[in-house]
């Protein structure tokens, strides 16, 4: 799906992101979120709807880390 918007996305990276390059960014466009890899930001982009993301914030907020 090729993304389109009117509207410059602003990208947000997560304040619990270290400096060693492993994080992603997020940017929030008209009903739609979008996510990418900051050590590679033109090798695409994850579109999500708004309710597709909050549930995906639920279910990493309710889920149990585990290591490996």
């Amino acid at each position: 799906m090729l993304f389109r918007d009117k509207n410059p996305v602003i990208w947000h990276t997560s304040s619990y992101s270290g400096n060693n390059g492993t994080c992603v960014e997020v940017g929030f466009a008209t009903s739609t979120v979008l996510i990418r890899d900051t050590k590679n930001r033109e090798g695409g982009t994850i579109a999500l709807s708004s309710i597709t993301w909050q549930s995906f914030l639920s279910t990493l907020k309710h889920s149990t880390p585990t290591s490996g």
